[in-house]
């Protein structure tokens, strides 16, 4: 048998480290290119993309939102006997309103009116989704509810995953009567740096959803929901977002996974705890 030679052997490592570095290149290429498509799956969902509120039996009107650039989004206005406020909701990245039913149906039993809608590019909204844009979808669903005569201390926002990070920058811009932040990151990169720790992710990252830079800012009063056992979104996020956040604040701690924590925890619990927040902080104010 010939023996491989100390060129050869140099050779052969050369090839194969050029092999490594070429497949690290690509992959960074490939995370750097598709950020988008990672980040936003309005396709994602189990609900059927025609359902509406009154599948949950919850009385609604069908609106079309108008952002300051001009498109057009998919929104829904479930109003509450007696409301003791007006929810404006911000979903997370997966799916669309049709996927939220269940939570209109809980929050409307909370005795809130709640505003739901689609970001751009998600189900019937116009456009494409990014992340000022996201921004600019909160912004026209807030100044609806301004020019339907709501005050701003009668708007509690709301958001989930990443619609937290949308919430939070809408609560940034305006003052609302309370802040609601369930499963929320504190930056896209932070996320990413975990979900790939062996790649340059903070450098490659085109989004940012920094909420923990702003929550110094708001001065709204907090509730932060987070699952000690998020598989997705760890639950030291929710502990820095609430260490940052001024008083008043308040954390309901969940258990389970990122998508069915609520129901882990039970409807009940979570339920008391939101009310128990409102009823502080909301109801009279």
């Amino acid at each position: 048998m010939e023996t491989m030679t100390m060129s050869g052997i140099w050779r052969s490592a050369g090839n194969l480290v050029f092999v490594l570095l070429s497949a690290y290149a690509l992959m960074c290429l490939y995370l750097y290119f598709n950020q988008s498509g990672m980040l936003y799956l309005p396709g994602y969902g189990g609900a059927n993309k025609q359902a509406t509120p009154a599948d949950a039996g919850l009385v609604y009107e069908e609106l079309q939102l108008v952002t300051d650039d001009a498109l057009q989004l998919h929104a829904w206005y479930v109003p509450a006997r007696q409301a003791r406020g007006v929810i404006l909701f911000c979903h997370g990245n997966a799916g669309t309103i049709a996927d939220r039913l269940a939570t209109l149906e809980l929050l409307n039993e909370l005795g809130f009116a709640v505003l739901i809608f689609d970001y751009r590019g998600y189900g019937r909204s116009d456009g494409e989704p990014s992340e000022q844009g996201t921004y600019h979808d909160a912004e026209a669903a807030w100044q609806y509810l301004r020019a339907r005569d709501y005050a701003a201390d009668e708007i509690v926002i709301m958001g989930r995953s990443l619609g937290a990070a949308v919430a939070a920058q809408l609560a940034d811009r305006h003052t609302p009567a309370a802040l609601v932040l369930e499963s929320s990151f504190t930056s896209v990169p932070d996320v990413a740096a975990q979900l790939y720790p062996l790649l340059p992710v903070r450098l490659l990252s085109r989004f940012s959803y920094n909420t923990l830079e702003r929550l110094p800012r708001i001065q709204a009063p907090l509730l932060i929901v987070h699952s000690r056992d998020d598989e997705i979104i760890p639950y030291s996020h929710g502990r820095r977002l609430f260490q940052a956040a001024n008083e008043p604040k308040q954390f309901l701690p969940l258990k389970g996974g990122h998508n069915d924590a609520i129901y882990v925890s039970g409807i009940d619990y979570y339920r008391r705890g939101l009310d128990e927040f409102f009823q502080r902080y909301v109801d009279g104010v």
